[in-house]
């Protein structure tokens, strides 16, 4: 077995593991709420008419585990319904799976959340190595300051900037919601151009938020690199700029790609406060959305999607670190 499949092996265990804890504690939530709410759901069926089984099994559709019978006969009843994929329906929403109401909003989450991490990985990473090479210099200094000002500004405050600026002060875009509803969706120019125009400010968000981040550590790391011995070696043969500009980049970036799990995880993470900000309807606003509803079974699935998310990123960015440095492929030391 070659380190790449070890690797994969020990996430892959490593994930369901943290899965496994993540349903356990989201059931135990929902199970010992004050007042007890499923319950109140089963009690509150009774009271309108229903009989005890009847009651019984509407409350097991809700939220996916029966509210009679022992703790251990409730929580194994909970795993064979998230087996299935079973995640039960929303109270907010009667009627619908829990399921097709995160399906609905995972895209208006991935896509921002995805554009604003790549457009923050390359301008921080490529501003970063220029704030690392030319760290003694005036350009060097303001890109570490713009970098250090935006690292510690938080997400929701980046958003209301972001917000006032951009619809009040230079009403140019849109304040919220996903897309204007005099378009048709489909595949024609006035929908996808009102998507993106939409989307802009929550990208530009996500972007902002960590920005910062990936300058300051692409140029500590740059500022490593360039104490390496290949380096002396690549200036003494008289390399180009450009050539040696690539040399310090590829080296310098290796170490980001662990860093870049944690950034998907955290903008996942500010998606609570962005979407609400710009009234974006993705995972973050349907989870707001859910507790001010009290609906727990949407809270609870959103929440295990969004941790079942972030455990994927994980891995794949780790894999990713694996495939770029040939020590990690050939087991050698990181």
């Amino acid at each position: 077995m070659n380190a790449v499949t070890r690797r994969l092996a020990g996430h892959l265990v490593r994930g369901l593991v943290m899965i496994w804890v993540v349903t356990t504690i989201s059931f135990v939530i929902i199970r010992n709420i004050p007042g007890n709410p499923v319950l109140g759901q089963y009690e509150t069926l009774i009271e309108r008419g229903m009989s005890p089984d009847q009651a019984e099994r509407a409350t097991a559709a809700l939220y996916g585990f029966l509210p009679t019978g022992s703790l251990w006969e409730q929580y194994t009843g909970y795993m064979k319904a998230l087996l299935h994929l079973d995640l039960g329906q929303s109270l907010s929403t009667p009627g619908t799976e829990v399921v097709t109401l995160i399906g609905s909003a995972a895209k208006w989450t991935i896509l921002p959340v995805l554009g604003g991490t790549l457009l923050s990985f390359v301008l921080g990473v490529t501003l970063g190595v220029y704030a690392g090479v030319k760290r003694s210099g005036k350009l060097g200094d303001l890109l570490s300051i713009s970098g250090s000002l935006l690292h510690g500004v938080p997400q929701y405050v980046i958003g209301l900037l972001v917000l006032a600026i951009f619809t009040t002060l230079w009403p140019i875009f849109p304040a919220g919601g996903p897309v204007d509803v005099e378009f048709v969706p489909g595949f024609n120019a006035g929908y996808l151009a009102s998507l993106i125009q939409h989307a802009t400010l929550p990208v530009l968000t996500y972007a902002l938020a960590s920005y910062g981040g990936w300058v300051l550590a692409m140029k500590s790391s740059v500022a490593t690199v360039l104490g390496d011995d290949f380096i002396l070696a690549a200036e003494l043969r008289g390399l180009s700029r450009g050539v040696l500009f690539r040399y310090i980049a590829r080296n310098a970036i290796l170490p980001l790609f662990t860093i870049l799990a944690l950034s998907l995880g955290m903008l996942f993470g500010g998606a609570i406060f962005i979407e609400r900000i710009f009234n974006y309807p993705g995972l973050g606003l349907l989870l707001v959305n859910s507790i001010g509803a009290r609906d727990y079974a949407l809270m609870g699935g959103t929440f295990l999607v969004t941790t079942m998310a972030i455990i994927v990123v994980n891995i794949a960015a780790d894999l990713l670190y694996a495939v770029i440095d040939p020590r990690v492929r050939t087991g050698g030391v990181a």
